[in-house]
């Protein structure tokens, strides 16, 4: 499956366009806002981000919605640069622990990265406000943050724009997906912890070995490794499945396509967060070759 024809189907990369973003934000540059509004079917969290460039200069709340980087990112810009700003934060994000400690903003990056069950987010947020420590063999989104602040300074040197990113993740998924539909096996291996609830759902990774790699796992949308032992079983039984995870609805939708298994989810506007194209690109899915009745399913 060429990644040409599933292209249409793949959201921008939140993670790398929050990050420009941000710089733009705190930097009082207008590219963000500019480029999103143009923008067709935004996922929930750039909408968040659209909203935080729209309100920054103004006198408004910031709606980071569902977001926790984007929260997290702009609540260390106000520390860091003494702004008094008031935050709006919606669903499962007004029940996430999340630290409130100010003094955090002159702790080096490997104390940062122990904060919120391990979350790479705090110290992403120290480096997009300045911080040039760099650490060995870093987490992948903070390698990510380092290259989005090395690409946002080299094109603003050469007074260009920054470039957009497609979420490599979710396409990656994809394609392994198409490959389980058309083939029975993927050589897919998870990369990261936003890798974990699709690895889980067919069987490349076990919960404790994603609990031992990604403890921040924990503190998302849900805690993923209860919540997808949760909905396997759920699915298992035949039940109606709801999630308030994206990721988790999306891992366990296309997990019972492959097993032919009818489904339900009460709540199908989850997945807007990150893939608002998701149920189009399960509805495309259903154009590739389909397996026999007697052909076994290989998850390996």
């Amino acid at each position: 499956m060429e990644k040409k024809e599933i292209s249409q189907y793949v959201p921008l990369d939140k993670s790398w366009m929050i990050r420009v973003g941000v710089l733009d934000i705190i930097n009082w540059r207008g590219n963000i806002e500019k480029f999103l509004v143009k923008q067709k079917n935004l996922n929930d969290d750039l909408q968040a981000l659209y909203h935080a460039a729209r309100d920054w200069g103004s006198g408004n709340p910031i709606d980071v919605g569902e977001s926790g980087t984007l929260y997290r990112f702009l609540k260390f810009a106000c520390w860091k640069q003494k702004l008094d700003k008031e935050f709006i934060l919606r669903g499962t994000l007004k029940e996430r622990e999340i630290c409130n400690n100010k003094e955090i903003i002159s702790w080096p990056l490997e104390k940062l990265l122990q904060l919120d069950n391990g979350t790479s987010q705090w110290a992403s947020a120290s480096v997009l406000l300045g911080n040039k420590e760099r650490i060995e063999n870093p987490p992948f989104k903070l390698q990510l943050t380092y290259e989005a602040v090395e690409h946002w300074n080299e094109r603003r040197n050469i007074k260009l724009c920054w470039l957009p990113r497609y979420d490599e993740t979710i396409e990656k998924q994809a394609l392994a997906y198409l490959e389980l539909l058309e083939t029975g096996k993927t050589n897919f291996r998870p990369r990261h912890s936003e890798d974990y609830c699709f690895a889980r759902a067919f069987d490349l990774i076990t919960a404790e070995e994603g609990r031992k790699k990604w403890p921040s796992l924990e503190g998302h949308e849900t805690n993923r490794i209860e919540e997808m032992e949760r909905v396997i079983d759920v699915a298992n039984n035949g039940e109606i499945m709801g999630s308030k995870d994206h990721r988790v609805v999306q891992a366990i939708a296309m997990r019972q396509n492959i097993k032919k298994i009818p489904f339900d989810i009460k709540d199908k506007n989850v997945v807007n967060k990150t893939w608002p194209q998701f149920w189009d690109f399960l509805e495309y899915s259903k154009k590739i070759k389909q397996f026999s009745k007697e052909k076994e399913i290989e998850y390996h």
